[in-house]
């Protein structure tokens, strides 16, 4: 079930209501949290420090970024193979393919998947689209 914040933030998307401006130009967000994060552009905070140079950066995502580009790092690595991933995702679903897990089911013909995008992508065989 989805908390009454996360719902409200959806159906801001399909509103397309922004109800939270910026003060230092004219940019406007449907959440409070994405008006906080782009703040981090004009007052210079870069909260996420690599800690093999002196590089900051304002999103995580650029620091992992970073650390893969210059340090050849990747995050997530995996205790039962030699595999690493740079991001959470890739990770998760690489973890599924050691349990054998695969918790995407076709409700046409009983198929599953290990992602929800594969199995979307099967589903339009059935319905032609």
């Amino acid at each position: 079930p989805y908390r009454c914040s996360y719902l409200t933030k959806h159906l801001r998307a399909h509103t397309e209501e922004k109800p939270y401006k910026c003060s230092h130009c004219d940019k406007d967000f449907s959440c409070m949290s994405d008006l906080k994060i782009h703040i981090r552009i004009h007052t210079g905070e870069k909260p996420y420090t690599c800690g093999q140079c002196d590089m900051s950066f304002i999103y995580n995502s650029y620091l992992q970024s970073h650390l893969w580009e210059h340090h050849g790092e990747k995050q997530y690595k995996c205790s039962q193979c030699d595999s690493s991933f740079l991001n959470k995702r890739n990770f998760v679903g690489h973890l599924k393919t050691h349990s054998g897990e695969k918790p995407y089911e076709c409700n046409y013909c009983e198929k599953t998947f290990l992602y929800n995008s594969d199995l979307m992508r099967h589903v339009r065989i059935h319905t032609g689209e």
